[in-house]
């Protein structure tokens, strides 16, 4: 765009000057775009590929309290996750809506219905899975970093899933080389979120297990980069 305007120094007057005017606005939902166009392929193309690192030193208690309030929103990690996560959800009145009772999962590793009911036992039927298993997290580069980063790692919800209780325990601490949901439907989706919060934590991937997330994708092309 041009504007015209006369110029004053001192007493005198001089002839119109044409000024150009440059604006560049990018808004946030386009800066959101622009970030989002790096590619899971690229992403996974800048993670390191190492050999597995011995255990020593690893315990839960690396990753901070269990189920924190990492985002201070007042209520538990393990709690967000299954308000996320379940559908008709009943809360514990004068909780704040902070404690579920009872609600249904659609589990995403096997497809099927679960319905979730609170207690010592009737909990067990629906876990909250690490999908990048946190014993692996620290194989893999996370006994690099802090216990405030390990804690954020075993609360973001990036990196967590409400699921079938019998398949997380299944799952145990396995990478995609050694476990993968058995709804082939989901392996994509999988995958992909295991690649997210690699590159997020700046923790490696093996080399088998970069072949089977390799060979996964490979049937996904458009599979997006998760980013919550």
């Amino acid at each position: 765009m041009t504007k015209s305007k006369w110029l004053r120094i001192g007493a005198g007057w001089l002839l119109p000057a044409i000024v150009l005017v440059f604006s560049t606005v990018v808004s946030p939902t386009t800066a959101a775009v622009i970030k989002r166009e790096v590619t899971l392929t690229q992403v996974l193309g800048q993670i390191p590929v190492k050999g597995r690192a011995p255990k020593t030193g690893y315990s839960r208690a690396q990753f901070g309290q269990r189920w924190a309030d990492a985002d201070h929103n007042g209520c538990d990690t393990r709690n967000d996750i299954l308000k996320r996560d379940l559908t008709g959800i009943v809360f514990k009145v004068k909780t704040r809506n902070c404690v579920v009772l009872s609600g249904v999962l659609h589990d995403p590793y096997s497809g099927s219905d679960i319905n979730f009911l609170r207690g010592n036992i009737t909990s067990m039927a629906v876990q909250i899975d690490h999908v990048v298993a946190l014993s692996n997290a620290w194989q893999t580069g996370a006994f690099k970093l802090t216990i405030a980063e390990r804690t954020l790692l075993a609360n973001d919800p990036l990196n967590l899933l409400a699921v079938q209780g019998r398949l997380n325990s299944q799952k145990g601490d396995g990478d995609a080389a050694t476990w993968l949901p058995p709804l082939k439907s989901y392996r994509c989706a999988y995958v992909a979120r295991q690649v997210a919060v690699k590159s997020k934590y700046r923790l490696w991937l093996t080399k088998p297990e970069k072949t089977v997330i390799l060979s996964i994708l490979s049937k996904c092309p458009s599979q997006a980069l998760p980013v919550k």
